[in-house]
């Protein structure tokens, strides 16, 4: 049976407990230095609250449903915005799906890194902002439906368009196709914005987002 989340499934990472890696060390002039920035750090000041990273899977790209999952989510009374298609690439993948890694020893019959790499690695994505009020994130998931598209209710957007199963992607020893991820919370948010757009790009937060059509975000 599968943990609470799974290689077949991956199910919301608040399903199981919440984790902080080490920061790692080195040494410089004598003196212990923390390579790994203070949580947020890189993004500060930003009011992660009110934002999350859309995740548009390779499934919603390859079936052309990009611009339907977004047109949904911003149904849902938030502001789209910052889209950008990209590549995917390993570190992304596993950066997103890190305690899919770290408690890869639930799954013994499967290569965790493997099936990220297989469904990820050099596969289309589509990326976006959704702004909305203080902690929208959790009715941003409802919109989203239950992981297994098979038990997702209608009117979900997994449950309309979600075409795979658990049932499959296990007896498969895959992830699961569920088109589309939205930040579990604040904390998330900020861990896919550098995972997603990058430190770098902070200047997407800056500003309050215009309401735009998701196709011309």
């Amino acid at each position: 049976m599968c943990a609470p989340r799974c290689a077949g499934c991956a199910a919301p990472r608040s399903a199981v407990a919440r984790r902080t890696p080490l920061a790692g060390l080195c040494h410089r002039r004598g003196r212990a230095v923390n390579r790994k920035p203070p949580s947020g750090g890189v993004v500060e000041g930003v009011d992660f609250d009110r934002w999350s990273v859309v995740l548009c899977k390779p499934d919603a790209v390859g079936r052309g449903l990009v611009d339907a999952v977004l047109e949904r989510i911003a149904a849902a009374g938030v502001t789209i915005s910052s889209r950008r298609d990209l590549t995917a690439q390993a570190w992304q993948a596993h950066v997103h799906y890190w305690d899919l890694l770290v408690d890869a020893d639930w799954f013994p019959d499967r290569d965790i890194p493997a099936c990220l790499d297989a469904m990820y690695v050099d596969r289309p994505v589509t990326v976006a902002l959704a702004y909305g009020e203080p902690g929208f994130h959790g009715r941003l998931r409802q919109a989203l439906g239950h992981f297994d598209p098979t038990e997702a209710a209608p009117g979900t957007i997994r449950g309309d368009l979600g075409d795979d199963s658990l049932e499959a992607a296990l007896a498969e020893k895959r992830l699961v196709r569920n088109l589309v991820h939205t930040s579990d919370d604040a904390q998330a948010a900020r861990r896919d914005f550098g995972t997603w757009f990058g430190a770098g790009r902070r200047e997407l937060l800056a500003h309050v987002p215009l309401q735009t059509t998701p196709t011309d975000a």
